[in-house]
């Protein structure tokens, strides 16, 4: 089978690493892909938003499956054009897509199939905004309504911030259309976790649970990234949550996605915050999450082309999707100044030396004469699995030790409480 993934993160790599094993998968390409994919397959130049391109490169290869990674092109309709020109696709249609492309969307298809999540309020001027500050207390979660590549969410722990924040996205100023329409939302308190399930849209099947850390700084300091490293499974997930997050939140969306008329067919990524037991969704992404996939595939025993075929075909209920008893943790390493401006262009030295045992997903890297280098805030995704998270962590850190380029940094306590 020839398949296509649709991107060029880490998480697309870790796609791609875990596709390779397949003994189905004959030929494997990446649009446009990274060095690291590059090891894996063909890399093919080009942008995940051209869709007329992308669909005349799987016309011309005659690509068994496309994979989307990205939320942009899935919320720009690939799936549908693909389809409809008869091709297989993993990743959902336009119309469902908008459980993440439109934040307002999304909370209003929680609050109609009864999906617990925070009380929230919609606004499109500054005015109104102003005013639905008063049904609120502080902190309070500003977020823009559309796609703003993860920097669309704001906690404002005083009016003074809402404001300003509300009147800098509500402008335009630095969001652009994502920020026309605002929603303020509930600050929750617990912990964070998020629940991958894949999905044809009839049958829903979890994947093992992750835990993200969000802020660029130890001990949860500073402004919120794409994420700075995960763990699984999540160390601090109360036992028995499964059936509560099947009763409440699982069994509900799939339900509500077969009355409102809704095609999916892929990854449902639910960003959870649970409190004494109780479970509240944060937010739906309609693809993996980045870097929660790289530690999710990397757990996975079963052939992740079986299943993505099957969801692809809506069969999913006749696939077994197994896991591996293993703790897996993955540390980002970043760019010196990111999530704010940063350099690009450092020569990445180190990966030869590594063990074997450690995994590297390449998330921001590009080659320039010859020599590997940084090309984005997130830069490298260094892996490990093992018995526990002491030992896991033990790997990551001592390999992370042996790479090196200007500026490079990461968090020292992932996995930590």
């Amino acid at each position: 089978m020839k398949v296509l993934v649709i991107g060029s993160g880490g998480r697309e790599h870790a796609i791609a690493w875990s596709l390779k094993k397949s003994p189905q998968v004959t030929e494997l390409y990446a649009l446009p892909g990274n060095p690291g994919m590059a090891a894996l397959g063909t890399c093919v130049p080009g942008s995940v938003e051209d869709l007329d391109g992308i669909l005349a490169f799987v016309e011309e290869k005659d690509i068994d499956l496309t994979v989307i990674g990205p939320e942009v092109p899935l919320c720009m309709g690939l799936a549908d054009l693909l389809e409809d020109h008869g091709h297989r696709v993993f990743g959902p249609r336009k119309a469902a897509a908008q459980l993440e492309g439109s934040k307002a969307f999304s909370k209003d298809f929680m609050v109609r199939h009864g999906i617990p999540t925070a009380k929230y309020k919609e606004v499109t001027n500054l005015e109104d905004a102003y005013a639905a500050l008063k049904d609120f207390s502080y902190p309070v979660v500003v977020k823009a309504d559309g796609l703003a590549a993860g920097k669309g969410v704001v906690i404002a722990e005083d009016e003074k911030t809402a404001k300003e924040t509300l009147k800098e996205m509500l402008s335009g100023e630095i969001l652009g259309g994502a920020g026309s329409k605002v929603v303020l939302e509930e600050f929750l308190t617990g912990f964070e976790c998020s629940l991958l399930c894949f999905t044809d849209g009839k049958t829903i099947v979890p994947m093992v649970s992750a835990k993200d850390h969000k802020q660029i700084y130890d001990n949860n300091k500073g402004p919120n990234t794409g994420g700075m490293g995960t763990v699984s499974p999540n160390p601090f997930l109360p036992t028995g949550m499964e059936e509560t997050f099947q009763k409440d939140i699982l069994d509900p969306f799939v339900k509500g996605l077969q009355e409102d008329g809704l095609d999916f067919r892929g990854v449902i990524f639910i960003g959870l915050m649970i409190e004494n037991g109780k479970a509240k969704v944060l937010e739906f992404n309609v693809r993996f999450g980045d870097p929660e996939t790289q530690v999710i595939l990397m757990r996975l025993d079963s052939d992740l082309y079986d299943i993505m075929n099957a969801v692809a075909t809506s069969t999913l209920d006749q696939v077994e999707v197994k896991w591996k008893d293993e703790q897996v943790t993955c540390v980002v390493l970043a760019s010196g100044g990111y999530p704010g401006s940063y350099e690009k262009g450092k020569v990445i030295t180190g990966l030869d030396d590594l063990p074997d045992d450690i995994v590297v997903f390449h998330a921001g890297t590009a080659m320039k004469d010859g020599q590997l280098v940084t090309n984005g805030g997130r830069v490298l995704n260094v892996c490990a699995a093992g018995k526990n998270l002491e030992e896991t962590r033990d790997k990551v850190y001592k390999a992370i030790e042996k790479i090196h380029f200007d500026g490079m940094y990461c968090r020292k306590d992932i996995g930590l409480h």
